[in-house]
């Protein structure tokens, strides 16, 4: 006898984030942004505001419409549901918390000229955090330094050579975070056993 198939909600943080996401972009899309503005970007706004404190976490939801928001969705739930299989769904929400705090307050305090929007943070975080699944105490692997170089490289150049709307910083700080709690999670991990 054949076991039916069902669908399983295998990654609930990732899905459920990737849900919110697309919400803030459904609502800042029929808004013509003005959703986006008023809660899902961050920028230099008055401190008197609670709205400038919670934005520095729900910017990661808002995106610059549908394309900004697929490319962004598509890495999440490529690497999203890995991650969270191994690392758990409370250190995932914990990945993204720190990485949309550290952009928002990083955007706020040097881009005070510029609104950031978009999961393209976490979405680093989450590239340079995967690379790191072989990991091995007294090795490197060397997947984490290509993926290093030629994302975080690719960000860097552009930073200096390319004018475009990109916040290059969020995914440096991205990828530095992804890097950071990759390492620690793994030395975790290796005294969990």
């Amino acid at each position: 006898m054949k076991k039916k198939l069902k669908i399983t909600f295998n990654a609930p943080v990732v899905l459920t984030f990737v849900m919110i996401c697309f919400i803030a972009t459904l609502l800042g899309v029929l808004t013509g942004g003005r959703i986006t503005q008023s809660f899902f970007m961050t920028y230099h706004s008055s401190l008197k505001n609670p709205m400038t404190y919670l934005r520095f976490f729900t910017h990661v939801f808002g995106h610059d419409g549908w394309s900004h928001f697929i490319g962004n969705a598509s890495y999440l739930l490529l690497l999203g549901p890995m991650l969270e299989e191994k690392h758990g769904s409370r250190e995932l929400v914990e990945i993204i918390g720190v990485t949309a705090l550290i952009t928002g307050v990083v955007n706020y305090i040097f881009f005070w000229n510029v609104g950031l929007c978009g999961a393209s943070g976490v979405v680093f975080a989450f590239i340079i955090l995967a690379s790191f699944t072989s990991f091995k105490e007294g090795e490197i692997p060397l997947t984490f330094i290509l993926v290093t170089v030629v994302f975080i490289g690719q960000q860097i150049y552009e930073a200096v050579a390319v004018a475009n709307n990109v916040s290059n910083i969020s995914h440096i700080i991205g990828g530095m975070i992804g890097a950071l709690l990759g390492y620690n999670l793994n030395q975790k991990s290796k005294y969990r056993y």
